[in-house]
C-alpha cells in the first residue's frame, strides 16, 4: 500500500511545525533554518510575491522511481511497498552519486563527521509501518500538510481545487515530475513562482541516470590510461635528471 504526503501552499502560515515535529521525531537539534542538511530533513521556505509572504515546504519528493537508487552502485536506497525512499547506511560506501543524480537536490552529506553518512527524510518509515502518520502531517495545525494513501490524497487534491477554482491553481504537482512523487502538492500561485521545476521533469529520471553511469568505466579507463601515460612522462624526466652528463672536450687542449 503506497502513501504519501499532500501538501496544499494556500494553507501554510509559517509557522514551521513539521519542521520542529521532523527534528524531535528524529532527534534532531531544534533549528529554523530555510535550507536542508543532514540535520534538516524538511524546511518551511518564504517566498515574498506582490509583497505577500507565501510559505512552501521542500523535502524529499520520494519518487516513484527513484534516480538515486538507480544510480547507487551498491544498493542504498531502495523504494518501499509503503511509498518511502530509504538509505541503508550500512551498505553506503559514500560515492555520492545520489546527489547528483537527484532531480530534486535532496540527499545531503555529513561533511562535519569522519565517518560520513548521506542524510534525508524517510518520510517518518518507522511511524507508518505502525499505523501512525508522518510527524509532520500530525503537527499541521491547518492541515496545509495531510497523510495518507496516495491515491486518496489525489482524490482529495482534485476535490480541494474543483470547489475551490477560483482559489487554486488547476495542477497536482507531483502526479507526472519526475515520473510521479509520492509528495503531492497543489498551490494558489504558480509554481514556478515558488521554484518548483516542472519543464523537463515530467518523465522519470533513473532513464538518464543509466545513460550517464554507463559511460563512467569508460571514463575511468580513459582516465587510467591518461594517468600512466603522465606518470611515464614524468618518470621518464626524473631518470634522464639523474643520469650523469659526460664532461665536454676541452678544444684547446686537442689543439697541438
Amino acid at each position: 500500500m503506497s502513501y504519501g504526503i499532500l501538501f496544499d501552499v494556500s494553507r501554510c502560515i509559517g509557522c514551521k511545525a513539521c519542521m520542529e515535529a521532523c527534528q524531535q521525531s528524529h532527534g534532531q537539534a531544534l533549528n529554523e533554518s530555510e535550507n536542508l542538511s543532514a540535520n534538516n530533513f524538511t524546511v518551511v521556505k518564504t517566498k515574498n510575491l506582490n509583497d505577500t509572504e507565501i510559505y512552501y515546504r521542500q523535502l524529499c519528493m520520494h519518487c516513484e522511481k527513484p534516480s538515486c537508487a538507480s544510480v547507487c552502485p551498491v544498493g542504498a536506497f531502495t523504494k518501499t511497498p509503503e511509498g518511502a525512499v530509504l538509505y541503508d547506511a550500512k551498505k553506503c560506501i559514500g560515492c555520492r552519486y545520489c546527489m547528483v543524480a537527484c532531480p530534486f537536490d535532496v540527499p545531503k552529506y555529513e561533511w562535519d563527521k569522519s565517518l560520513p553518512l548521506v542524510k534525508k527524510c524517510d518520510m517518518c518509515y518507522h511511524r507508518i509501518t505502525q499505523g501512525q502518520p508522518t510527524a509532520c502531517a500530525e503537527a499541521c495545525p491547518t492541515e496545509a500538510t495531510v497523510f495518507g494513501k496516495r491515491d486518496d490524497l489525489i482524490k482529495l487534491a482534485r476535490e480541494r481545487i474543483q470547489n475551490e477554482p477560483d482559489k487554486y491553481k488547476p495542477y497536482i504537482y507531483g502526479l507526472t515530475e519526475a515520473g510521479g512523487t509520492s509528495i503531492l502538492v497543489i498551490s494558489h500561485v504558480d509554481f514556478e513562482e515558488l521554484g518548483f521545476k516542472i519543464k523537463k521533469y515530467q518523465q522519470d529520471f533513473p532513464q538518464y541516470t543509466w545513460q550517464v553511469m554507463r559511460e563512467i568505466p569508460n571514463v575511468v579507463a580513459f582516465g587510467g590510461v591518461f594517468l600512466y601515460g603522465l606518470w611515464w612522462i614524468i618518470n621518464r624526466r626524473m631518470t634522464l635528471q639523474e643520469i650523469p652528463l659526460a664532461e665536454p672536450k676541452n678544444p684547446q687542449k686537442e689543439v697541438k
